[in-house]
């Protein structure tokens, strides 16, 4: 294999296990065809992203990397440090008032946790908080917050289906700072 590859990872700060494809593609539709232009990290060009601008993200994470995932943070998305978020993953932190569909509603931020996981196809809903080592089952919806963390949710609407073993995870997250 040719160092070339690696020379222009290092050189622009790519991430290894995303391909130069993937750059190449969110460059063209990016920067070129200015979808998704406010966003200051690469994104799947299938993913849709509205006021990047109030959206706090933590190490490691990179909101809209997998492909058809849909952020609204109109009223403001934290998400914590290695959080994944799967495909067609929907982050919805406000909703439209009923009367005038123009207008959205206010509500608080959609709070993520560190080192949680988002399964394909969930929805969160405003102003839910997860709390640190949440896992989102597939296409759950995620009505209400479980700030406690440290558990598997899912269903719609989404309630605990198994508690994780606290120590285990903050042993694992001490591996990683």
């Amino acid at each position: 294999m040719s160092a070339f590859p690696q020379i222009i990872r290092n050189t622009f700060r790519l991430r290894k296990e995303m391909s130069i494809g993937f750059y190449l593609t969110d460059f063209l539709f990016r920067r070129l065809l200015f979808q998704n232009s406010g966003v200051k990290w690469a994104l799947h060009h299938t993913s849709t992203i509205h006021h990047a601008d109030r959206i706090i993200r933590g190490k490691n994470v990179f909101p809209g990397d997998s492909p058809g995932v849909y952020i609204n943070a109109e009223n403001g998305v934290r998400i914590g440090d290695y959080t994944n978020i799967g495909p067609n993953v929907g982050l919805i932190s406000s909703n439209h008032d009923p009367v005038n569909n123009d207008r959205h509603l206010p509500a608080g931020p959609v709070v993520i946790g560190n080192h949680c996981w988002l399964g394909m196809g969930a929805v969160v809903l405003p102003g839910v908080q997860l709390g640190d080592f949440t896992i989102v089952g597939a296409g759950a919806v995620v009505t209400k917050s479980f700030p406690e963390g440290y558990c598997t949710i899912a269903g719609n609407p989404a309630r605990i289906i198994n508690v994780l073993n606290r120590t285990a995870c903050e042993a694992f997250a001490a591996g990683k700072t």
